[in-house]
C-alpha cells in the first residue's frame, strides 16, 4: 500500500494523472539507479516500498557519468512522456522520494549529483 501512496504524491505533486505518475517515478528511479554509486542506491531501496526497491538495484558500484539534460532526456523516453513533463515528474519523484528516505539518507545520495541535477529535487517557488 505504501507504493501508492508514493504515486499519488507523485501524481499530485506533477500534476498528472495515476498512471502518468507510476511511469514517471519507475523511470525516474531507474535513471537516478544509474547515475549513484550501487551502494547509495542500496541504501534509498532500503527506505522505499518493496515494490520500488527493484528499481533501486543495480548491478555495479560504478555510476555512470551524465548529466541534467540527458537524465530528462533518459526520463522522457523510459515514460514516454514531454520534457516537461519529465521534469515535472522528476521534480515530483525527488521531493517525494527526500519525504520517504529522510533527509540525512537522500543528500548523501544526491551529493552524488552535479549541481543542476541536484536542483531537482528543490520545491519551485509558487508566483503569486
Amino acid at each position: 500500500m505504501a507504493e501508492l501512496k508514493f504515486f499519488d504524491k507523485v501524481a499530485a505533486r506533477a500534476n498528472v494523472p495515476p498512471e502518468t505518475a507510476r511511469s514517471l517515478t519507475e523511470a525516474t528511479l531507474r535513471t537516478l539507479t544509474e547515475r549513484i554509486s550501487g551502494g547509495e542506491a542500496a541504501d534509498l531501496a532500503d527506505h522505499v516500498a518493496a515494490e520500488l526497491r527493484p528499481l533501486l538495484i543495480k548491478g555495479t558500484e560504478d555510476p555512470e557519468a551524465f548529466g541534467h539534460d540527458e537524465f530528462l532526456r533518459r526520463v522522457a523516453e523510459r515514460a514516454d512522456v514531454a520534457p516537461d513533463v519529465a521534469e515535472a515528474g522528476v521534480r515530483a519523484v525527488l521531493q517525494t522520494l527526500h519525504r520517504v528516505v529522510g533527509h540525512a539518507e537522500f543528500e548523501e545520495a544526491l551529493a552524488q549529483l552535479p549541481a543542476d541535477l541536484r536542483a531537482l529535487a528543490q520545491p519551485v517557488p509558487r508566483t503569486p
